[in-house]
């Protein structure tokens, strides 16, 4: 009999869990993330759409600072996961490599940045403390994640609209080229 109710007490316990997360969400991230958005379309507003369109386009005409600068920027000003909106302004097949981009480097960026992405600072931190337990300084190695992260980015966003593209040719979306 107790076998069964510890069965059932986890098994409750489980949704309790689940519960308590979706309140952690509820009254954290949600509402950051309802501010932030409501935030950049009042600057995209303000700014004008177009404006901010053309200067994607500027941004973006060339790859290389399609998936380097361009991820950078959404990342250190509107931070993760808000960065992933900048994507928005790019035609639909290269959508899916700026994510990539944008989502690879959330991570880099936190030696030298970061409020880019707290919830990453700990993996960062556990790092370098084997660094500092050394008595050797951290800027090497935050400067080597972000130079790091760039070169990742680029390889990452190149493939991915490679990839991309050839799937859209594949399923009619694109003409052939």
């Amino acid at each position: 009999m107790d076998f069964i109710v510890r069965i059932a007490e986890g098994f409750i316990g489980m949704f309790e869990a689940g519960g308590e997360t979706f309140i952690g969400m509820v009254t954290g991230i949600i509402p950051l993330l309802i501010v932030l958005i409501t935030a950049v379309n009042a600057v995209v507003k303000f700014v004008g759409e177009e404006r901010v369109a053309l200067f994607a386009q500027k941004l973006t005409k060339y790859f290389i600072f399609r998936y380097t600068l361009f991820p950078l920027l959404a990342v250190f000003f509107l931070t993760n996961p808000m960065a992933y909106t900048f994507g928005r302004f790019l035609p639909e097949k290269q959508k899916p490599a700026y994510y990539d981009s944008a989502v690879s480097f959330v991570h880099p960026i936190t030696g030298l940045f970061p409020h880019a992405n707290p919830a990453e600072l700990f993996v960062y931190l556990g790092i370098s403390a084997g660094l500092t337990t050394l008595g050797l300084s951290l800027g090497p190695l935050a400067i080597m994640y972000f130079v790091t992260g760039l070169i990742v980015i680029l390889i990452r966003g190149v493939v991915t609209e490679m990839i991309t593209v050839r799937m859209m040719k594949k399923q009619g979306y694109l003409d052939e080229e």
